[in-house]
């Protein structure tokens, strides 16, 4: 794992704190149960969605609640946990009655992963758990197989595509593909005219919208095509490894 020595050390002598803790945030959620579910007071709505949260096993057990501020308050956390976008409000308000909050960062790539996943691992006391997780991922980054570089293309809802410095670029990456995306909307006539030798989309949710019915359209019908569970990049995390361990099957 490439961790400074010293930085291990420091995270290692961080003395576990066993917060009670409430997540208002798809991605904190993830982090939260994942590194200390004694912690747990409560998660978001969404934990327990499967197509989004890579938790929604262990959420079923757990209690969640609404992000609204009164009701956060009557349960007596002491750590909120948030994302940087959403529920901002409410946020606002549970630090200005003097609760501790934190937000977890947007990572677009395996090395910023690591150190929130070390970051959060310390703001939770769990920075032992924190250092397995990210070896974990680091191991299984390790074992993708190399293999002869294919143009893919990730095409997501409403026909938007990842480009550069994207997560989705850093998992093609991991994977052993080339990126074939450029951001934006590229549109179906400019994908019929370059094809990309892989096509990879998110796995179509069991009752899909317009938005996914894109992804469908014929004129992509004879591109050779991966679907990757929603879950594991909803949220960047140590788990988004398994998506380009998934690619690279």
């Amino acid at each position: 794992m490439r961790v400074f020595p010293f930085l291990l050390l420091l995270l290692l002598a961080t003395p576990a704190w066993a917060a009670r803790a409430v997540s208002l945030n798809l991605c904190t959620d993830d982090y939260l149960v994942l590194l200390a579910p004694q912690s747990v007071v409560a998660l978001s709505p969404l934990a327990r969605d499967p197509s989004l949260s890579v938790v929604a096993k262990e959420a079923r057990h757990l209690p969640w609640v609404r992000p609204d501020a009164e009701a956060v308050l009557t349960l007596r956390p002491d750590l909120v946990l948030a994302g940087p976008y959403g529920a901002q409000t409410t946020v606002a308000a549970l630090a200005h009655r003097g609760l501790r909050v934190e937000r977890t960062g947007l990572p677009q790539g395996f090395s910023s992963i690591r150190a929130e996943t070390l970051r959060m691992g310390v703001v939770l006391g769990a920075t032992a758990r924190a250092v397995e997780l990210v070896r974990e991922m680091e191991a299984r980054l390790a074992s993708i197989p190399k293999r002869p570089p294919v143009r893919a293309l990730y095409l997501e809802a409403r026909g938007y595509a990842a480009g550069a410095g994207t997560m989705e670029d850093a998992v093609l990456h991991a994977a052993g593909l080339i990126d074939a995306g450029a951001g934006g909307r590229p549109g179906l006539e400019a994908i019929a005219n370059d094809p990309p030798q892989l096509l990879v989309v998110p796995q179509v949710p069991r009752f899909p919208s317009l938005a996914t019915e894109l992804l469908r359209h014929p004129a992509l019908a004879d591109i050779p095509r991966v679907t990757l569970p929603p879950a594991l990049l909803a949220c960047a995390g140590p788990w988004t490894a398994e998506a380009a361990a998934l690619l690279a099957q």
